[in-house]
């Protein structure tokens, strides 16, 4: 409902500026009709213009008044700009402008062919019947632009400078036409209507204005640039509700707190040094010519020459060592564990928590494995092309006394290789699986596309989710005809109990990609209906005990809120994504103490959906658009947050560190929408910039 109110007025504004920019015109030439039959017409016509743009603008309205019935106010409170700048000018279209147009029918009533006289000129040039048209386009014109650089929080000044613009130019337009309608007083003639003149004279006046705004728009856009190097510890600090808290940005400011804090830096943050690991690994990142299953070939960045990257399976408890090789990335490679909450010295942020593994080096990462559940790595350096090209691969943690026998575990990893279309794995087509009847079946769903909601439906029999993001749910109740869509970096657990007949997984809504698992390995994957019921977790389960609910007491809250916003990124202009009205290096860091339960506010007011990645934490979901999430507790480490969302999410700070906050939609995170939650006394040798080699996004 939120895009689509947005849309309306947005729709509209669009529409009421090229209607008044017509009629402004329609009404500028008036002066230049031959008689009084001519002027006639027009002014008929310029009334009826009038009720065109009464109509667009109660569109804008309307638009205007549906967001503020269906959403929070920090959707439309910045919106409420919008209302005087269209409701002013079009009062004086129909109290000054009107009313003189309709005089001026009367007047020429005969409509007859004799030239105007200069009392009909003088009334046919008056400010006060074509400044208004004019002005309701300057009026949606910046309407238009408040509603693509307006942010919560609002800034006042870029609110205000459009504004003083506007009556800047409302006052030009108001003294051109006054002027020129005293020389027509004065003189009793006419001017020539010379319309190429005019074209001349107003690209003249554009290329002037363009010319001034040039220089503020490049001043702007060398600034945007990102520096040569900065450290991820730097940039303003957001402390939320609770105490101020030190902070020792890398530049050597601290800022103040009520005592001493003892400074860690993320390099003594790893997993056990010592001791002989229970599994190990070696991953060697290297580029390669893969074949797909359907023959097809794709020009790949693989680990170990696979594409994903091979399966890491282990169990809770022990620990692991892992050992990174690039051999020929130029880029730089890292291993990034999504949504297993390691140590901070081994989560695998170029820039951040380490450095780039350039061609030839080499990277050991070692942790204890404290989770149960479905996870993925994939590199985060340069994060968008590795992933796409294929520097990713899925991870399992399984329970300390392994998985039940007899257990069918299957894990739908789906990508699209070269923008043509997804794929499970390395297979583009439709997979057969012989499994026995009665054997429980595991689907591990992990979605690695980018900006891709990717669609699975299972038919065939009952099934539960039993987990989301690697977190099991609590009485899962079965589903039936139900899609579980997935963002980029999300996970679900799908279970169910093989029948004697055929279970198929579709995935996407084509009917062509899917498994089909059945007694003897045949079967057909049937075509599904693309209007399924989507699978919601707020009331799905049962409530358990968990350490904190919605009813605690926080130390600490924070508003996030997610938006769109014209503007300048790296020496560029674009319709950024923003966070709190800002872009990497100037989004928000949120500052927290160990030990402080935090609570979150996560407000989408942008265009599209957002699955907002917190690194080394998993949320608990307390609410979403203002429901209480009253089933199974609701772990997430890759929340979809779409358009006109609001959720309230909790964690606890218990693990220290500088960890990354972004938007799973790499192409949003590349674009500045990543921000960092800090601990206290946190400070990182490391640094990111053009003149590094570390590029996390």
């Amino acid at each position: 409902m939120y895009f689509a109110a947005i849309s309306v007025a947005r729709g509209f504004l669009f529409l009421t500026l090229l209607l008044a920019w017509i009629a402004g015109n329609k009404a500028s030439a008036l002066l230049f009709s031959e008689t009084e039959a001519n002027l006639n017409r027009k002014a008929r016509k310029l009334i009826t213009w009038a009720v065109f743009l009464s109509i667009s603008c109660a569109g804008v309205l309307a638009g205007i008044i549906w967001l503020m019935a269906v959403t929070d106010s920090v959707f439309w409170r910045d919106r409420l700009l919008i209302p005087p700048v269209l409701i002013v000018p079009m009062l004086m279209i129909w109290l000054g402008a009107s009313p003189r147009l309709r005089r001026i029918r009367q007047a020429t009533m005969r409509k007859t062919d004799s030239p105007l006289d200069v009392r009909l000129l003088s009334r046919a040039s008056q400010p006060a019947l074509i400044a208004p048209y004019q002005f309701v386009a300057l009026g949606s014109f910046t309407g238009i632009y408040w509603t693509f650089t307006t942010t919560i929080p609002f800034d006042v000044m870029n609110g205000a400078i459009p504004l003083v613009l506007l009556l800047i130019a409302g006052m030009i337009l108001w003294l051109t036409h006054l002027n020129r309608s005293s020389r027509v007083s004065l003189t009793g003639t006419k001017p020539v209507n010379r319309p190429l003149m005019r074209f001349l004279h107003r690209m003249t006046v554009l290329a002037i204005v363009l010319a001034i705004g040039s220089i503020p728009f490049y001043s702007a856009l060398q600034a945007s640039k990102l520096p040569e190097n900065i450290s991820m510890t730097e940039g303003p600090v957001d402390n939320g509700t609770g105490t101020l808290l030190a902070h020792n940005h890398h530049s050597g400011s601290v800022t103040a707190a009520a005592e001493p804090v003892k400074e860690i830096s993320v390099d003594s943050l790893t997993g056990p040094a010592d001791g002989k690991a229970d599994v190990s690994f070696t991953l060697t990142a290297e580029k390669k010519t893969i074949q797909l299953a359907s023959g097809r070939t794709v020009e790949a960045w693989t680990y170990n020459s696979q594409v994903p990257g091979p399966e890491l399976r282990f169990k809770k408890g022990q620990l692991v060592e892992v050992k990174l090789i690039n051999k020929d990335i130029e880029e730089g490679v890292t291993l990034h564990w999504h949504g297993l909450d390691v140590p901070n010295a081994e989560d695998g942020v170029a820039g951040a928590t380490q450095n780039a593994v350039m061609p030839g080096e080499t990277y050991t990462y070692r942790f204890v494995a404290n989770q149960v559940g479905t996870f993925w790595y994939h590199s985060h350096q340069d994060s968008q092309e590795a992933v796409e090209k294929g520097l990713f691969g899925p991870l399992v943690v399984e329970p300390e006394d392994g998985m039940p026998l007899h257990t069918k575990d299957i894990t739908v990893m789906t990508h699209i290789w070269d923008h043509r279309g997804v794929a499970i794995g390395d297979n583009e087509g439709i997979q057969h699986v012989k499994i026995a009847p009665g054997t429980p079946v595991r689907l591990r769903l992990i979605n690695t596309d980018d900006w891709v909601r990717q669609s699975y439906t299972l038919l065939g029999a009952s099934f539960k989710v039993a987990a989301i993001d690697g977190t099991e749910l609590h009485e899962p109740q079965d589903l039936n005809n139900i899609r579980l869509d997935l963002i980029t970096g999300g996970r679900y657990d799908a279970t169910f109990t093989m029948p004697n007949t055929t279970v198929t997984l579709n995935v996407g809504l084509g009917g062509k990609l899917g498994i089909v698992m059945s007694p003897d390995g045949q079967g057909d994957l049937p075509k599904h209906a693309a209007n399924m019921p989507v699978f919601d977790p707020t009331h799905y389960g049962t409530p358990a005990a968990t350490q904190f609910d919605a009813n605690s007491h926080f130390d600490r809250e924070f508003t996030m809120v997610l938006d769109n916003q014209l503007g300048f990124f790296n020496g560029k202009f674009a319709l950024n994504y923003t966070i709190n009205g800002k872009v990497f290096p100037d989004t928000p860091m949120f500052m927290v103490r160990e030990g402080e339960l935090v609570k979150t506010t996560i407000i989408n007011r942008g265009a599209v959906e957002h699955p907002m990645h917190l690194h080394g934490h998993h949320m608990l979901v307390l609410s979403r658009n203002g429901e209480a999430v009253d089933g199974s507790p609701w772990w997430t480490d890759t929340l979809d947050t779409a358009p006109g969302e609001v959720y309230e999410v909790a964690f606890a700070a218990d693990n220290p560190g500088l960890w990354m906050d972004h938007c799973h939609n790499l192409a949003h995170a590349a674009a500045g929408m990543t921000m960092h939650l800090m601990y206290e006394g946190i400070t990182s040798p490391y640094t990111v910039g053009t003149a590094t080699h570390n590029h996390p996004e």
